[in-house]
């Protein structure tokens, strides 16, 4: 398990992490050991930020003819994973449709305690069909790793399931088309914790303006469910900007934290 973590953590090109004891005085010592087991050989010398007090098989496969119906259906609450998957698959809501390759649907455990919602899908998500592949999808694996989950355990998903042209902004229209499909997939899920990366999901999941260093470092409440929702930096940002690493780690223990709290 060591070795793996280490390996995870080579991929995001960082030597290793050291959790202080004095940064979470109220932590108890098995959780810091627990922290420091993810790493032996670098110590951030500041201090971390406390954490704000207070995750099986992918979608099943679309049998399409036995779905054609459903796929027009308007109301999105009667739909499961196989009908919600085609209509998403034949989703013409918005302009978006007519120049993607393929829906992004999202990817991961359908009993998953935890769900990372990103920006929209980039051309490598657009020719696969698959959310955060590449670099990008790599890192977020190794910041999963890192606190001790497997890319399988949680669920993926997009603020889009569409590629914007020239991976731009998507538009308010875009979003409010694709929304209902995002809330029916966690009404499906019923998570403990949604986790928004990056800046666009952020701001569009919280209907906000504000920058993301204002978003993250405190939990926020989604939806009617006012599900738990937290935001952080997305993996392509920190593979732009290596100095944002330590900062993404405080959220990582906090998101630990979360969950851990959540099974209480």
């Amino acid at each position: 398990m060591e070795n793996r973590r280490q390996n995870y953590l080579s991929l995001m090109q960082i030597p290793a992490w050291r959790l202080r004891a004095d940064a979470f005085p109220s932590a108890a010592p098995a959780q810091v050991a627990l922290a420091n087991d993810i790493s032996a050989s670098l110590v951030i010398d500041a201090p971390l930020e406390s954490a704000p007090s207070h995750l099986d098989a992918s979608p099943e496969a679309t049998p399409a003819a036995a779905l054609s119906d459903v796929a027009a259906a308007n109301d999105l609450a009667a739909l499961g994973w196989p009908e919600l998957r085609l209509r998403v698959a034949q989703c013409t809501d918005c302009s978006l449709h007519s120049s993607r390759r393929n829906t992004v649907f999202g990817s991961g455990s359908t009993s998953a305690r935890l769900v990372l919602v990103g920006e929209p899908p980039g051309q490598r998500e657009d020719e696969s069909g698959e959310p955060f592949v590449g670099p990008a999808g790599e890192l977020l694996g190794a910041m999963m790793a890192a606190i001790g989950l497997r890319r399988e355990d949680v669920f993926i998903a997009n603020i889009l399931k569409c590629r914007p042209p020239r991976n731009r902004d998507p538009e308010p229209e875009e979003v409010t088309s694709c929304t209902p499909m995002l809330t029916r997939q966690l009404e499906l899920l019923q998570p403990d914790l949604l986790v928004a990366l990056g800046r666009v999901a952020a701001q569009h999941l919280l209907e906000t303006k504000l920058p993301l260093g204002k978003l993250r470092g405190q939990v926020h409440r989604y939806g009617q469910r006012q599900l738990p929702l937290m935001a952080t930096y997305h993996p392509a940002d920190l593979l732009r900007s290596p100095l944002e690493k330590r900062r993404s780690w405080e959220d990582l223990c906090a998101i630990r934290q979360m969950l851990s709290e959540a099974r209480e």
